[in-house]
């Protein structure tokens, strides 16, 4: 497939597809990473969706690493990394059992709950502790695992980062070393089930320059946003987001 045989609606909702992402990508709006395989399943099957976006992820990761690589909270990189290589190898042993809708429906249901804690008054009588490692080993395994599905680790890695109220540039540069490194071990399995076809590729190859204009938008802002508006944005679109996943994944069901 050539560029000029690419259906125009589809890349219309493509490319906006890829800009959100892309300014999610960067760690400015990091809960719309959520929306990609959802949005691109209006004119794209799911399983192509994810093989399309793979590329451009990485590419999105290269630009991330070189923005922000000096930028990085290693403890929390050694402690969600290998649980997030243990999801992987289990997205790919139960995919042929495992439905988008069914994640799509756990990753809602847990970021509503994410967010409800954050919010009641319950949290605000609770001491501060730092996050342990089983809980970011959970959280880590699940991200590595949903990521694998449909991109849509974002949520399971907020859960466990967000809570930490880094400056958002450190938290901006935790994401794109953790996803780039989750993408890349993709790869393995993703050309293994054939999703990285050439028809995907050409989409893909099409859409780099929309996903470089979005990343450098977001990697300027991201270094000057105020941290708590930062945060308040963060957990709203992930709530606002969650919705829509619960509501996608109900549907499939009825």
């Amino acid at each position: 497939m050539s560029f000029f045989d690419i259906d125009p609606n589809l890349y219309m909702v493509a490319a906006l597809t890829i800009f959100l992402v892309s300014l999610s990508k960067s760690g400015l709006i990091a809960a719309l990473g959520i929306i990609g395989v959802p949005m691109l399943t209006l004119v794209m099957p799911a399983r192509e969706a994810a093989g399309m976006m793979l590329p451009l992820l990485l590419f999105m990761d290269a630009i991330g690493i070189i923005a922000l690589r000096k930028q990085v909270s290693w403890p929390n990189i050694r402690i969600l990394l290998p649980a997030a290589l243990v999801g992987i190898v289990l997205g790919w042993l139960f995919y042929a059992f495992i439905t988008e809708a069914m994640v799509r429906l756990m990753i809602g249901i847990i970021t509503i709950i994410f967010c409800l804690d954050a919010w009641l008054p319950l949290r605000q009588a609770l001491p501060d502790k730092p996050p342990s490692k089983p809980w970011g080993w959970f959280w880590g395994s699940l991200a590595g695992f949903t990521s694998f599905v449909s991109h849509t680790g974002g949520p399971p890695f907020q859960i466990y980062m967000l809570p930490q109220r880094l400056a958002p540039v450190l938290y901006a540069g935790t994401t794109v070393i953790f996803f780039t490194t989750v993408n890349l071990v993709k790869l393995i399995p993703y050309a293994a089930l054939g999703q990285l076809s050439v028809s995907n590729l050409t989409l893909a190859l099409s859409l780099l320059p929309v996903a470089a204009i979005g990343m450098a938008i977001g990697i300027y802002l991201v270094k000057r946003i105020n941290a708590k508006l930062f945060y308040n944005i963060a957990y709203v679109l992930a709530f606002v987001l969650a919705l829509k996943l619960v509501y996608d994944g109900t549907m499939a069901f009825v």
